[in-house]
């Protein structure tokens, strides 16, 4: 009773127990409380980060999508080069072109023929032995013709052969293919002849299947023989076979034709020429 009269009186029972619970509240919540910033921190930084996640995502996947697109950019940019250098080239009469894409091609030491297949055939006018050249020159003729696809004998095949001469000197021969990946074979050139190295080679139009003047190959050696009447001249192909993707298709046009003069009527005479008046 004396010691509750005496904290009636001075309060310092209550003012002890008032600190001492303060302090013991205090510890409790403190390690409460930093447990609840350090965990609102954490969250907030997740979802921070997986903000930015989610955003790098978007980005990557933006960043794909734009070097597809560049891809198809350059893509279409080549294309449009080689397609320009394929308008550039010019035929005389009554020679005309039809551009084609290549679908397949069979060359190397495996294929029976060097050949390639082209996406155009007998629906598109063409037929057996239409040349196929690019800018750079000749590379074949039409081998067979489907009705919407034609394959192509490439001039590196053994049965190709085509009449060219030298634009120099005016040399005339047969060049024959000896297989992929080797060097044309300019045949039947004399001994006399005159072939230099270097010299680029012309189809001569003989054999009325190419047209005249078109590059096909350039003479790289020229060599004599003892116990032969010809030369062997060697020459290789101005047009790369193995990085084709368009080519032209050399059609030759029909000549037109004049209508049959109608027949005469019975007792009236043709009206006399400018050269009998």
């Amino acid at each position: 009773m004396s010691l509750y009269a005496w904290n009636a009186r001075t309060g310092v029972l209550d003012d002890i127990a008032s600190r001492t619970g303060l302090e013991f509240v205090g510890l409790v919540i403190k390690p409460g409380r930093w447990t609840a910033d350090r965990a609102v921190t954490l969250w907030n930084r997740y979802v921070y980060l997986l903000g930015i996640r989610q955003e790098n995502d978007s980005l990557r996947m933006r960043l794909d999508n734009l070097t597809l697109e560049l891809d198809a950019i350059r893509e279409q940019a080549a294309e449009a080069t080689r397609l320009r250098r394929l308008l550039s080239f010019s035929t005389r009469d009554p020679w005309s072109t039809t551009g084609a894409r290549i679908v397949a091609q069979r060359l190397g030491p495996n294929a029976v023929l060097n050949t390639l297949v082209v996406d155009k055939g007998s629906l598109s006018n063409i037929t057996v032995n239409t040349p196929v050249a690019t800018p750079a020159g000749l590379m074949g003729r039409v081998l067979r013709t489907g009705l919407s696809v034609s394959t192509v004998l490439l001039t590196t095949d053994q049965n190709s052969k085509v009449p060219v001469l030298g634009r120099t000197n005016r040399t005339t021969g047969i060049l024959t293919g000896q297989g992929s990946d080797k060097l044309l074979e300019m045949r039947y050139v004399p001994l006399n002849a005159s072939v230099d190295v270097g010299e680029i080679l012309l189809t001569s139009g003989l054999a009325q299947i190419f047209p005249k003047g078109l590059p096909v190959a350039r003479v790289v050696s020229i060599e004599h023989s003892d116990i032969s009447l010809f030369l062997t001249v060697r020459a290789e192909p101005l047009v790369n076979l193995r990085d084709l993707e368009e080519v032209l298709l050399l059609t030759r046009e029909a000549p037109e034709t004049a209508p049959p003069a109608e027949p005469l009527a019975p007792g009236k005479a043709s009206a006399p020429g400018p050269g009998l008046q």
